[in-house]
């Protein structure tokens, strides 16, 4: 069963990872690069172009980590932070549709942030490769 287990965790983070990334990361960081004028949401109070810099960055590369299994818990964190910004602060008076999709995204993204790459991920390779890092340290790359 672990052998399913692994390969079930294989294809949703995969899946989730790359509707984000095609779906919202991707055309966020082209728009970045493009130098246009940015107009985003500033729900934390970090300005329009912060804010937006920092989504998109999460959206695009947080979704590129995940995809690898590489350094799994970072991008995974990147991702629900976003998530739940986007859920609970900028859609907080929206109706529950509009809330839907960020709130789905973030339980996803909780869910791998908790479990992990799995068994099939570039980040197995490494831990095989680097057998030292224990612990603390192991859960936050992983």
């Amino acid at each position: 069963m672990d052998k399913l287990n692994n390969f079930g965790l294989l294809i949703f983070r995969v899946s989730v990872s790359a509707f984000m990334l095609f779906g919202h990361g991707y055309g966020k960081f082209m728009y970045l690069l493009s130098g246009e004028e940015i107009r985003f949401a500033d729900p934390i109070g970090l300005g329009m172009t912060l804010s937006f810099a920092l989504a998109a960055l999460a959206e695009f590369f947080g979704s590129i980590l995940i995809i690898l299994g590489l350094f799994t818990r970072i991008g995974s964190f990147s991702m629900l932070f976003t998530m739940f910004v986007a859920a609970v602060i900028v859609h907080a008076s929206d109706s529950f549709g509009d809330k839907e999709l960020p709130l789905l995204y973030l339980v996803s993204y909780i869910l791998i942030f908790l479990l992990g790459p799995g068994k099939y991920s570039l980040q197995k390779f490494v831990d095989d490769k680097i057998k030292n890092v224990k612990g603390f340290w192991k859960f936050v790359l992983g």
